[in-house]
């Protein structure tokens, strides 16, 4: 119980301090399998997106406001509120788009908390199901997938930092 816990604690974690949520997944495909694994990686993932949101709803507009030309983000704004969830699911499949942007931009504006919440649950659960059955697939790869996956990994790393 503990540990579902500490995984649930850790994805809220992930909303205000970015690091690779997608261990926290692995290891909860790991440890709880995939089914219960992907359930406890969904509802960290969703509580941290809501508590981000709503962070960024409260406290978030005053900054807005001085940084951004009035009438620019009320077109912004009113082009979400028609198309919001739309926006917000289909944000979470870029990958250069990080997952906590998204939850304060979308705190920003007019969107409902209820599209943003069906929207993100929708939009994460494909990936959090990827990542948590890989980790509870992780034991069974042989040592040819490790070695390509760890040369893959720093090549994909020797690109970004050049």
């Amino acid at each position: 119980m503990w540990g579902v816990l500490g995984s649930i604690v850790l994805m809220i974690v992930h909303s205000f301090i970015p690091f690779p949520a997608e261990f926290v997944a692995i290891a909860n495909g790991m440890c709880f399998g995939p089914v219960w694994g992907a359930v406890i990686t969904w509802v960290g993932a969703m509580l941290g997106a809501v508590l981000a949101f709503a962070l960024s709803r409260k406290l978030g507009q005053p900054f807005v406001d001085r940084m951004v030309d009035r009438k620019d983000w009320r077109r912004l704004d009113e082009w979400l509120e028609r198309h919001g969830e739309g926006a917000v699911f289909f944000a979470r499949f870029i990958p250069v788009i990080a997952f906590n942007l998204i939850n304060y931009a979308a705190g920003l504006t007019r969107i409902s908390l209820a599209r943003f919440i069906v929207a993100t649950g929708f939009g994460i659960l494909p990936m959090t199901i990827l990542m948590v059955v890989a980790g509870a697939k992780i034991q069974d790869l042989s040592l040819t997938i490790w070695l390509l996956l760890g040369a893959t990994g720093i090549a994909l790393w020797l690109i970004a930092v050049r």
